[in-house]
């Protein structure tokens, strides 16, 4: 193409020197950048390469991804993903289109935080961080009981209304941190093993209120689930709402649905409590009386006992013993005498009737020689001996002045 020459001291540039000299000033003028966008108008041609629109409320622009860089994401693009991207900015110098060429790109948002929260869960489940194994059992009824949240937030009031409403006994030990920002996971888990090193509580509470993903990525960070398994203190977690769940709630050895959930969880119902030591105290008061009776019962059979077996029973059981002796004795000895004395009469009058005196009483007189023996006969005595003769009144003395034949 034959053009016309350029009119003295003029510097004419050709369109292709133009985007050229556009290109390299946006290139050298401006660093890698990172941006936020919608992704729109996604295509990807034979080539490999990626080329969409990345767009906001009022603008868009175009963008192109080579295939040595998009082998490296691990997302899949589609048209109204939210992402977030590194990029230098360029120009297509064959149509003089302003462009980013991304060097780097990763969903943005809800969607990136669910996806890094889904890969941690995975991770850390496929370790055996989450098993029920290592789940702990909660204290039927703590000492004292402390909770990991803000000093300022909703979840604690809840959480000390509910303890105070259901069991006021058992005294709160709070441990403040913060529950989103910068820093606020490795503050929780700090808070964790400083609870864990002082044990000055049963069971702790880990909880904050409702919010977002994003409000609540805290509790979704591996340093706190690991400070929750290393923890020697049973941890139950009330973290959101019901549907809300956290990397935290499957570390925790009991999860709650809401912060007031969790305080329900760890003390019992003191309603249930009195009543069921009501119950306790009559059962123990009708026991008492039953064995009290026994007992009583026992004691004076033991005093029953203890009395047949003291010695002054067991001696006037023998004095008893020994006055029936003593009466039998007297008995046997009357029965004796009587028979003695039966005998003595019966003796004494066949005595009697064989005696001398029994025949002097019949008129016969005994006759003793001066020898003093008994004269039988005649021949006993002589002529002139001294005799004395005995009657039944009385005896006399003669002489033997002659005998018979």
């Amino acid at each position: 193409m034959n053009r016309p020459p350029a009119p003295p001291g003029r510097d004419v540039y050709t369109v292709s020197r133009l985007n050229r000299e556009a290109r390299l000033l946006l290139e050298t003028a401006l660093p890698a950048l990172w941006l936020e966008g919608e992704l729109s108008n996604y295509a990807r041609p034979s080539s490999g390469h990626w080329y969409f629109s990345l767009k906001d409320e009022a603008a868009q622009v175009r963008c192109a991804m080579f295939r040595g860089a998009n082998s490296r994401v691990r997302v899949a693009p589609r048209d109204g993903m939210h992402v977030l991207v590194r990029a230098r900015v360029g120009l297509y110098e064959p149509r003089g289109e302003y462009q980013l060429v991304i060097e780097h790109l990763e969903e943005a948002g809800e969607g990136a935080l669910r996806r890094k929260f889904e890969e941690l869960k995975a991770r850390l489940q496929a370790e055996g961080l989450f098993d029920a194994d290592a789940k702990r059992p909660l204290p039927h009824l703590p000492r004292r009981i402390g909770v990991i949240t803000s000093p300022t937030g909703a979840a604690i009031r809840d959480i000390l209304h509910v303890l105070a409403r259901r069991f006021p006994a058992v005294p709160v030990l709070i441990y403040p941190v913060p529950v989103q920002g910068i820093g606020a996971s490795a503050d929780i888990a700090a808070a964790l093993r400083l609870a864990s090193a002082r044990a000055d509580a049963d069971v702790l509470i880990l909880a904050r209120g409702g919010g977002s993903l994003e409000d609540l990525w805290s509790f979704n960070e591996e340093v706190v689930a690991r400070a929750i398994r290393a923890c020697r203190v049973p941890v139950i977690t009330g973290v959101g709402h019901e549907v809300d769940t956290t990397i935290a709630d499957f570390a925790a050895d009991m999860r709650a649905p809401t912060p007031s959930g969790a305080a329900e969880l760890v003390v019992p119902d003191r309603r249930e409590w009195l009543r069921a030591l009501a119950a306790v105290r009559e059962r123990l008061t009708a026991g008492w009386a039953r064995g009290g009776s026994a007992r009583r019962q026992r004691l004076a059979w033991l005093a029953r006992r203890l009395e047949l077996t003291h010695p002054r029973t067991r001696l006037a059981v023998r004095a008893q013993r020994l006055d029936e002796l003593e009466g039998r004795l007297a008995r046997a000895l009357r029965r004796e005498l009587r028979t003695a004395r039966t005998r003595l009469n019966a003796a004494a009058r066949t005595l009697h009737a064989v005696s001398p005196l029994a025949t002097l009483e019949r008129g016969y007189t005994i006759v003793v020689g001066p020898d003093g023996r008994l004269v039988r006969r005649a021949c006993d005595v002589a002529v002139g001996d001294a005799i004395e003769a005995r009657t039944v009144e009385g005896s006399y003395r003669a002489t033997v002045t002659s005998r018979g034949a």
